[in-house]
């Protein structure tokens, strides 16, 4: 994920996660993915899944979600979890927690 400040209803924010071997380095190859996904859950404990797309080519295991309305709904501590569905099996990246600011509204 990139170092940007998100707040409630943020709209294009990059969510990217890199799913990794067990030893936390070596990535794992994505370019095959049958299925990407990017588990979000909310300070309520609400969970959602959006559907992710490469960032490269998959070699370096990273993949995207980019935030759409209504996506970023409440301010608090936010986690998120990338899936993906290869030949050689299925793959979780490590959770990542980020934290949603609120806004000043007139």
């Amino acid at each position: 994920m990139t170092d940007t400040i998100i707040h409630v209803g943020d709209v294009g924010t990059i969510f990217e996660v890199t799913v990794v071997e067990n030893d936390e380095v070596t990535p794992v190859p994505i370019g095959l993915a049958t299925v990407m996904k990017i588990y979000f859950k909310d300070p309520a404990g609400t969970k959602m899944a959006k559907t992710a797309v490469l960032v490269t080519d998959g070699s370096d295991g990273k993949m995207k979600y980019v935030g759409i309305a209504g996506d970023i709904d409440l301010a608090g501590t936010w986690q998120m979890q990338g899936y993906v569905e290869i030949p050689a099996g299925k793959f979780y990246s490590v959770k990542t927690r980020f934290t949603v600011h609120d806004n000043l509204s007139v």
